[in-house]
């Protein structure tokens, strides 16, 4: 359960994108985006406006199963290699505020498909927050903007993930692949607040029959501890904004690799 109301997700879902249209403005569309590879600026900003759309559509519809997502496919994006930036500021605006009304007038309980254990609209509006401000990163990133979430969307952010994380999924070996459930293996990860405040922790236990989570402070295999932004693009695997510092591993790197590795099974 996100520990964002939902009202504050369907702001959220404007609000990020508004920031995202600051960062880009007058920016080329056609520069790469260093962490999507193989993606312009105008395609990552195509990618975000038919993200909202095609969730748009599963909450308006109350899809019973996945909507067809050919407009954010690969192949769709091929198409747009040089794209107008003033149409896509407008069209992602434009975008946004669509997904958020139709959240609204569906309210949290609407039933509708998702991709995940929760089947509601409470989970697209979550979802649709996240999508939108990890990638607002990526926008900031290629136009050298500067780039912090707010400490409550962070910690949601990461509250997210680790339960994503927890999924039967992620703790599945492929084959010839090393296990990720075993003695001995927990994760920390520590957010740290002003002046060295502590803005949230959370524990991974990976040592029963499925991978765990909960808001905790303890020992673990590795601790990671960085500002929430920061700690949300590490999970992400963003570069994190110059000058911040990123984050600091203490413990077993190659654990928290591989859970990474694994945990991110979703994005894919």
């Amino acid at each position: 359960m996100s520990t964002l109301s939902f009202d504050r997700c369907c702001a959220e879902i404007t609000a990020q994108t508004d920031l995202l249209r600051s960062h880009v403005k007058g920016a080329d569309m056609r520069a790469r985006v260093p962490s999507c590879p193989g993606w312009n600026l105008g395609q990552l900003l195509r990618h975000i406006g038919g993200t909202h759309r095609w969730a748009e559509e599963t909450v308006r519809t109350r899809a019973t199963g996945p909507v067809a997502d050919d407009p954010v496919s690969d192949a769709a994006l091929a198409r747009y290699t040089d794209e107008d930036g003033a149409f896509l500021d407008a069209w992602l605006a434009e975008g946004a505020a669509r997904l958020s009304g139709t959240l609204r007038a569906a309210g949290p309980g609407a039933e509708v498909w998702s991709p995940s254990e929760e089947r509601s609209a409470a989970f697209w509006a979550r979802r649709m927050t996240h999508e939108t401000a990890v990638h607002r990163a990526d926008a900031a990133l290629t136009a050298r903007a500067d780039y912090r979430l707010d400490e409550e969307v962070a910690l949601d952010a990461l509250d997210e993930w680790m339960t994503f994380a927890s999924y039967a999924e992620a703790a599945e070996t492929p084959p010839g692949g090393p296990a990720l459930l075993g003695p001995g293996r927990t994760l920390h990860f520590h957010a740290t607040g002003p002046a060295g405040t502590t803005a949230g922790e959370w524990l991974v236990d990976l040592t029963g029959d499925t991978a765990r989570w909960s808001r905790a402070h303890a020992k673990a295999s590795v601790a990671v501890c960085g500002s929430p932004t920061d700690l949300v693009l590490f999970v992400y695997r963003r570069p994190t904004p110059s000058g911040t510092g990123g984050v600091e591993i203490l413990g077993d790197e190659p654990l928290l690799d591989l859970w990474l590795e694994r945990s991110g099974f979703w994005l894919k």
